[in-house]
């Protein structure tokens, strides 16, 4: 298992350095001059003086090379730059809103596995039964509707017409934990409404497929109760694709998550991300790229641990 791990954790590594190059290439790779285009503002040209000090600033004077050598040694010291727009760190404000866009995508996985991920069982379990058609209608419909137009329903109905929860906002954790709690509740389940049909379903179809192998047929011989084979013989096989299936989807939300920040006005990574984009702030945006784009990677070096814990023929794979 620490082999497995540790070429799995290799193979990360040398991701993540790849995925740090290949930001870098793209930036300079781009056609025409980055500091002429961030300081470009409706079409006008920008001052040359302007154009020069910034190329200074962002060290894009310095020959290609150096640039990769103090761009690299930068990350590895964990300094992303300075923002462009009022010189603070940019390390310090991602460290602040990440933690709470990692909250609230963590909150919604759970939420959408813990509902998920038993419908699908007792929908396998009851294929093509009145309960089984129920719930496949409910994940349909759950599929079909966007995710801003359930924190839109979910804030007129909730807090403004029932007046059960609060509209939106954000309070720190060690400031008021319930009321922290009660402002992630109803942006995590707004996500959690589509993710938690997507676990069904896979859950579902990975169940049915389960029930129909070998040794789950020679446990049902061998007289186990229905409810040991389940627990023993099908759930933990059935999970792997669900695991896939989640750690895809919570890695796309990362920095997918900006419209139910906005709807219910959570300040986190996303939000961070389209207002760097907006300002024109290179540094920011390369920043939060190169965060995001790392935690995605762990997260499926996480996964890959995980299949290796539930089916012990990955180690050997």
């Amino acid at each position: 298992m620490l082999s497995f791990v540790a070429r799995r954790l290799a193979v990360s590594l040398v991701l993540v350095w790849l995925v740090a190059s290949l930001v870098f290439m793209v930036i300079h790779l781009v056609p025409g001059d980055p500091a002429e285009l961030l300081l470009s503002m409706g079409g006008v040209a920008p001052d040359p003086q302007s154009v020069r000090d910034l190329r200074e600033k962002l060290g894009l004077d310095l020959s290609l090379w150096s640039q990769y050598t103090r761009y690299v040694g930068g990350l590895l010291r964990g300094d992303l730059g300075l923002s462009m727009q009022d010189e603070h760190p940019i390390a310090d404000e991602i460290a602040l809103r990440l933690p709470r866009t990692l909250e609230l995508v963590a909150a919604a996985g759970l939420i959408s596995v813990a509902i998920g991920v038993p419908a699908g069982v007792v929908a396998a379990l009851r294929a093509r039964g009145p309960l089984d058609r129920v719930l496949s209608g409910l994940a349909g419909l759950a599929l079909s509707v966007p995710v801003f137009v359930v924190g839109t329903l979910a804030v007129l109905v909730l807090a403004q017409q029932l007046k059960l929860v609060p509209a939106g906002g954000f309070v720190p954790f060690s400031k008021d934990p319930v009321r922290h709690l009660t402002l992630l509740a109803m942006p995590a389940c707004t996500i959690a409404v589509g993710l938690s049909a997507v676990v069904f379903r896979v859950m579902r179809s990975s169940v049915l497929e389960v029930l129909g192998r070998e040794h789950v047929r020679a446990a049902q011989a061998r007289g186990l109760p229905a409810s040991a084979i389940v627990r023993r013989h099908v759930v933990r096989n059935a999970l792997t694709p669900v695991v896939t299936v989640v750690a895809l989807h919570l890695g796309a939300l990362l920095g997918g998550t900006v419209l139910v920040e906005y709807v219910f006005n959570w300040p986190g990574l996303s939000g961070y991300l389209v207002r760097a984009v907006e300002a024109r702030d290179y540094p920011e945006v390369v920043g939060i790229v190169l965060v995001i784009s790392t935690l995605f990677v762990l997260l499926n070096f996480l996964v890959d641990v995980l299949y290796a814990v539930l089916d012990p023929r990955v180690r050997h794979g």
